[in-house]
């Protein structure tokens, strides 16, 4: 597994009025113990509270979020250029892409629903459409932006974007490459996003603000399979708001 540090990217993805800027990615699923029902439910399937793990010992450890490491990922994290704060991290496997934050969310009811429809208005308004499907976590969208090819062709861009719903936070995905439109190309990266750890942290914060992201304490995985280097910089994702 390759470790790498990118800057944060334009925004060319759909975005929303609001506070903290990062990739677009939303989809729910709640839990047994009060996560919103927003799509399927999360359960014993993942991605999990820290609470519901035994051990956080061989995971890539970057503040709000675990990853569990795996030889042919990479990641990259998403560094805000005005005040070098970690902003979104992103996986890398098999030529397609998931883009990943984690956000503070109220105690009785999830965010999903009403960023799903955030979003649809501004694909909407940006000359994009956006399409709901039941998959994987439940309740999805699949954007398709206008976008120019490098020969100057018209076209779109397409992204599916998932999510879940949990004690406290919201952790959303954007999926980029071929696992936007293909369930096969994908099935990697939804199989890491389930074993994904969210730390929300006991201090009070307001719903919708970003879960602290960060560099690990050191650059090797604690897997004896996966010794990440760190790259050199490069251009991350693109990123977007959440109202």
């Amino acid at each position: 597994m390759v470790f790498g540090r990118g800057r944060k990217a334009k925004q060319e993805q759909p975005t929303e009025p609001g506070d903290t800027q990062e990739t677009g990615a939303e989809a729910s699923a709640g839990t047994a113990d009060g996560d919103s029902a927003g799509g399927a439910v999360r359960g014993a399937s993942g991605p999990f509270d820290v609470s519901e793990i035994e051990s956080q010992d061989g995971y890539v450890d970057l503040g709000a979020l675990l990853i569990a490491p795996r030889e042919d990922l990479q990641l990259r994290l998403e560094v805000e250029e005005a005040t070098q704060r970690v902003v979104a991290v992103t996986m890398d496997l098999d030529g397609s892409s998931l883009q990943l934050q984690a956000f503070a969310a109220p105690r009785s009811e999830g965010l999903w629903d009403e960023i799903r429809e955030q979003i649809g208005q501004s694909v909407g308004s940006q000359g994009g459409q956006v399409e709901e499907i039941q998959g994987s976590f439940g309740t999805e969208l699949v954007a398709k932006l206008p976008a120019s090819g490098s020969d100057g062709s018209q076209g779109y861009r397409v992204a599916r974007f998932i999510g879940v719903d949990g004690p406290r936070w919201f952790l959303r995905g954007v999926l980029g490459g071929d696992a936007a439109l293909d369930r096969e190309a994908a099935a990697g990266l939804e199989a890491l996003f389930r074993q994904i750890v969210v730390i929300r942290g006991e201090n009070p914060m307001p719903p919708r603000d970003l879960l602290q992201l960060r560099l690990p304490k050191d650059s090797a995985a604690p897997s004896p399979k996966a010794s990440p280097e760190l790259e050199r910089p490069e251009r991350g994702p693109e990123t977007t708001q959440i109202g």
